[in-house]
């Protein structure tokens, strides 16, 4: 196997032409730069179904997990090295088919164990170096921080990665008010991700 990095990159947005994707393909760009291996998916291209199956949440507790029909995206994640997220906020929340990607994929076997006394679980993502988060944002930045207390910040650092990979790097970026963002507010964005993937090690 090549020594060079696995890198994750999970994206999400249904529309071709959207500020998401163009940021997407501006990481992948410079990831492809970099020689780094390279795993894209994007949930909508690949019609991932977000719901949770009634056999897959039964096998939550009475495993092993049945993740047959995930095969490619448990693989894809428990090989990654690094993890970038790219994809919209919207109501303050991960979007509908994002957070199925956790149900479904972040499951009891793959992300973590359950205790034997079903206490706090223990982490299975161990080889996950980096966690990068990129999102856009309707809203200006102190309303999320002050008002709403930037929960989808809180709740991928604290409820997911800090639960499932302890020891990797957490980093968020967030572009406030993308709607109306300037080319010079958007080059800005785009330099401080550059600045962020520049030191994913390797």
């Amino acid at each position: 196997m090549s020594g060079r990095p696995q890198i994750l990159v999970v994206s999400c947005h249904p529309l071709k032409d959207s500020l998401n994707r163009h940021l997407v393909e501006t990481v992948l760009a410079e990831l492809t730069k970099s020689g780094a291996n390279v795993t894209h998916r994007d949930l909508y291209d690949a019609g991932f179904d977000p719901r949770l199956q009634s056999h897959e949440r039964e096998s939550y507790y009475q495993g092993p997990f049945d993740g047959q029909a995930l095969e490619d995206e448990i693989t894809e994640l428990t090989k990654a090295d690094h993890l970038i997220l790219i994809f919209p906020t919207w109501w303050f929340n991960l979007p509908a088919i994002l957070k199925g990607w956790f149900d479904r994929v972040w499951a009891p076997g793959i992300a973590f164990d359950h205790a034997s006394d079903l206490g706090p679980i223990k982490p299975r993502l161990t080889g996950l170096k980096s966690a990068l988060i990129i999102t856009t944002l309707g809203s200006p930045a102190w309303i999320d921080w002050f008002w709403m207390g930037r929960p989808v910040k809180r709740i991928l650092q604290r409820s997911l990665f800090k639960v499932c990979a302890p020891q990797a790097k957490f980093s968020y970026l967030c572009l406030y008010k993308a709607e109306d963002a300037s080319s010079a507010r958007l080059d800005n964005f785009k330099r401080k991700i550059s600045n962020t993937l520049g030191t994913l090690a390797p």
